[in-house]
């Protein structure tokens, strides 16, 4: 782009410094929530590769929009490469989550997490890379979709992470005279 010329980003900087630092602050987040619940069975096995680490995933992915959107970059295809091998990334991710869902024996997942866990965040990383790839053809709707598709990852990160808060605080063992002995 040259410098004369307004980006088309430039109209998104503050939008993306707002869900770009929740993003940033949510994953951090839930490390805590990880390592709070580490006693509890929901963090054992390949539970936590099905449904925890994704949610800090998905905050990575916005916190990366919100990067990739914010370089002052030279052309708006240079973006689009981008955003493109970051949905890429995204749906490939998706495939080895949905595959870690089915395989793990630690929880019964239900509908809700079937749509919150695997269906919604696939959708979302599809309409990233569509957008990316006619990002350079019509910049403003490609944007608002990108824009979209970042804040439905942060709330369905939200959405998981305090799935799994609840599941924790509801599904952890029970000590009434404090923890077992280690022997």
């Amino acid at each position: 782009m040259e410098p004369t010329v307004l980006s088309p980003f430039s109209a998104w900087e503050t939008f993306y410094v707002i869900i770009g630092s929740s993003a940033a602050a949510l994953t951090g987040l839930q490390f805590v929530v990880i390592v709070l619940g580490a006693e509890a069975r929901s963090t054992r096995g390949s539970t936590v590769g099905a449904f925890g680490t994704p949610t800090v995933v998905h905050f990575c992915a916005v916190l990366l929009i919100a990067a990739i959107l914010s370089v002052p970059w030279r052309a708006v295809s240079s973006a689009g490469l981008a955003l493109s091998a970051s949905g890429v990334a995204g749906i490939v991710y998706m495939v080895v989550v949905i595959r870690r869902a089915r395989a793990q024996k630690g929880y019964k997942p239900v509908l809700e997490d079937w749509l919150w866990h695997c269906t919604f965040p696939l959708i979302a990383y599809v309409a990233l890379l569509v957008a990316a790839l006619l990002l350079q053809r019509d910049p403003p709707h490609c944007l608002l979709i990108i824009g979209t598709t970042a804040l439905l990852l942060l709330f369905i990160g939200i959405h998981n992470a305090w799935d799994a808060v609840i599941y924790i605080a509801t599904e952890q063992p029970r000590y009434p005279e404090g923890p077992p002995e280690k022997k």
